[in-house]
């Protein structure tokens, strides 16, 4: 009878342990969640980008052109920090999902990335207009103005903010905004933030790209560092339900 009322306790346990259990343990996030937040080297490089985004605007301008100026920025880890939202995935053990992503951008909590408000009110004073293509969903829209108003970011309006609606490819966001303006720059933190074509990362073909139009980098691109996620991820998880080991895999040893 003892064995029998000790089994029920130790299965009424199991019941009230109701923390989901994951293909893939989210520590793996870990190290580069910590020196996204805290490396004194990401803060330079987003000063060491948005310092010759400036330069670039302001040589740009000075150029003759048959439509208004504009440059397009990406939001997310491009002038708004979501790292608090990779580290409550570590803390829980919870992986990445819309109703998580949209908790978080509704508490409008996201700081501005180093340089970025500079930049942009540079940018929009020196008459250039700024705009912002991103893949956060149209019923985020009201909360990213928020967040942008808050930091005094220019232009945080539904005119200058592209958000995703039917596909995460730009391509068409861009081609709208190219109606009006000359696009002189795009910074972003994902290679498909400049062009769709880069977002095909299946054998090795966005690299070709890079190295194909590696003068744009830093004339036409400016590229931001996000080791957290991105589409060059796509080729370390080919979705066959072990997607830790598959990381492990993609490493270069020696032996």
């Amino acid at each position: 009878m003892r064995i029998k009322y000790l089994l029920l306790l130790f299965f009424i346990g199991l019941l009230g342990c109701n923390r989901p259990v994951h293909d893939e343990d989210q520590t793996y996030l870990l190290q580069s969640t910590l020196w996204y937040q805290h490396s004194a080297e990401m803060a330079a490089l987003y000063h060491q980008a948005f310092n010759w985004a400036t330069i670039v605007v302001k040589e740009s301008s000075k150029e003759k052109s048959g439509k208004p100026l504009a440059v397009v920025l990406d939001i997310d880890e491009t002038i708004l920090d979501n790292s608090p939202s990779t580290g409550y995935q570590i803390i829980e053990n919870v992986p990445f999902s819309e109703s998580l992503w949209e908790n978080w951008c509704n508490k409008m909590e996201a700081e501005p990335l180093p340089g970025s408000v500079a930049f942009t009110q540079y940018a929009d004073n020196l008459g250039v207009e700024v705009f912002y293509i991103s893949n956060r969903v149209g019923n985020l829209s009201d909360c990213t103005i928020a967040n942008l108003i808050k930091h005094g970011f220019p232009n945080a309006d539904t005119v200058h903010i592209l958000l995703k609606h039917e596909t995460s490819s730009k391509d068409l966001r861009r081609e709208k905004i190219e109606e009006n303006y000359e696009i002189i720059l795009y910074i972003g933190d994902n290679l498909g933030d400049f062009a769709g074509s880069f977002d095909n990362r299946t054998n090795g073909i966005a690299k070709k790209l890079v190295e194909d139009r590696s003068e744009l980098f830093g004339s036409k691109y400016i590229i931001l560092p996000n080791p957290m996620y991105g589409s060059w991820e796509k080729e370390l998880i080919p979705g066959d339900g072990t997607p830790f080991e598959n990381r492990k895999s993609a490493l270069k040893t020696f032996q």
